[in-house]
């Protein structure tokens, strides 16, 4: 449920995020808001709930590791290849994320890839190919493939972090991990963001800008982190990934309620592949738990 959540609200930020960028917030500028601002929130939380967690020392490397990949690096790599290639191109690249968690977890934890498994991630990305490329075109522009290099750099970036930190989720709590891949994180993002920071002009923000700016702050950067990395302490990390085909379908069935779209059969079977392979990747760790 945490991990489903954690996409519900990615699948919701897409008709959020398009309201900021770029026409009042520069994508980097709006990167240090949502690290810095996600920081506060997780060490704020932290003191609510009495967290004081002690995380030895030894570890504090592997926490300094994860931020470069899961917070600057993807996000970084993922805003500057968007701004050179096209959503669509974006779109499809990303779902080579669960594929790239399945084999960086065979070769740094030794997770096992399932026929079951493997089948269930190629269901999940058939479906989520289908729904995004349905009556649009991948883009094969020179000037975009730099672009489309950077997007796959964001998620192998992403597959990376997904993978490395696991093994700190059998040590700690979840929030005593994601306050400090942030804390390290927004370190890496200081000097790309904090100069287009200082630049915004927050006086042309209106009412809806800034409701738009604070789900993206609170929902996509703060809550959807802490919702993936507690399922990553219950979830192996192929699994988690997996449920990133389920993103295209939460913004599909979005913009059907609020009628930017038509249903059509293409939808329905997308939607088919999507969660068999979903229940595919999972069902495995189902079984393993009730033995």
């Amino acid at each position: 449920m945490a991990i489903f959540g954690a996409n519900l609200i990615y699948g919701i930020n897409y008709s959020v995020a398009k309201e900021l960028m770029p026409d009042f917030i520069s994508p980097f500028a709006f990167i240090f808001c949502r690290v810095i601002g996600a920081l506060a929130l997780f060490f704020l939380f932290g003191m609510i709930l009495k967290n004081k967690e002690k995380v030895a020392k030894k570890d504090f490397i592997r926490l300094a590791i994860c931020g470069l990949f899961g917070v600057a690096a993807n996000q970084l790599m993922f805003f500057y290849g968007l701004n050179l290639t096209s959503p669509i191109n974006a779109a499809i690249i990303m779902t080579s994320n669960p594929i790239l968690v399945m084999i960086f977890a065979a070769l740094i934890i030794r997770e096992r890839i399932t026929v079951t498994k493997l089948g269930g991630v190629f269901l999940g990305l058939a479906g989520a190919a289908a729904l995004i490329l349905h009556g649009k075109s991948l883009s094969v522009e020179n000037e975009g493939l730099i672009g489309d290099l950077f997007i796959f750099l964001n998620a192998t970036s992403y597959a990376l972090y997904l993978v490395l930190v696991k093994p700190l989720m059998n040590k700690y709590q979840p929030l005593t991990v994601i306050k400090w891949v942030f804390f390290f994180g927004a370190f890496y993002v200081f000097p790309f963001g904090f100069n287009e920071f200082t630049q915004v002009n927050w006086d042309a923000f209106t009412t809806n800008v800034w409701y738009a700016f604070a789900f993206v702050i609170v929902g996509t950067t703060f809550l959807a982190y802490l919702f993936n990395i507690y399922g990553l302490k219950r979830l192996n990390p192929t699994t988690v990934s997996s449920y990133i085909y389920s993103q295209p379908l939460i913004a599909t069935t979005i913009a059907l309620i609020f009628q930017d779209g038509e249903l059509n059969a293409v939808k329905v079977i997308a939607a088919i592949l999507i969660f068999s392979g979903v229940y595919l990747v999972s069902i495995r760790k189902k079984k393993v738990a009730s033995a």
